[in-house]
């Protein structure tokens, strides 16, 4: 990036350390029909609202610049992205559903405790049907996979385009 007298000077992106995706192009293949299947029935808006509450959790800038830019172009708000950080503290912003699932994406993501709480489950077992959740389930399992390939790998965020992986 060049800069100018009137743009700061950015820190250097960083390399990745490694191009997963062509040392092992049948894992990332298999990883691509997973997320298709995963994402079958589930809410887009919801879907993204996941992706980026998971991606935040695993510190995965590239999937954050990745599904904030395609959250953004599928017409959610600024706001409300904004907002995932302190989901809890910003309750307003989202309806019971979204509540729901942000929560079991929070459980299923950092599972310091060894389990998803029973009432966590619970809560989003009241908001979606069974194959909802199982599929609901599928969606955050799969970002949670994405995310630790791309922080593994240290792939730099920025690059993409909405709508490039879909």
């Amino acid at each position: 990036m060049e800069t100018t007298e009137n743009t700061p000077e950015y820190a250097p992106e960083h390399p990745a350390r490694l191009s997963w995706t062509e040392h092992v192009p049948e894992v990332y293949k298999a990883m691509v029909r997973l997320d298709a299947a995963a994402r079958k029935g589930v809410d887009p808006t919801l879907l993204e609202l996941v992706k980026i509450r998971a991606s935040q959790l695993n510190h995965c800038a590239y999937c954050l610049d990745m599904h904030t830019k395609d959250a953004l172009a599928a017409g959610e708000s600024v706001e409300r992205i904004i907002q995932l950080s302190a989901w809890d503290e910003s309750r307003h912003f989202y309806t019971e559903r979204e509540l729901a699932a942000l929560e079991l994406t929070e459980a299923v993501t950092v599972l310091t405790d060894g389990f998803v709480p029973d009432d966590v489950y619970e809560r989003a077992a009241k908001q979606f049907e069974e194959a909802e959740l199982a599929q609901l389930i599928a969606a955050i399992t799969v970002i949670n996979a994405w995310n630790r390939f791309a922080v593994s790998t240290r792939m730099a965020p920025g690059h993409y385009t909405p709508g490039q992986h879909q």
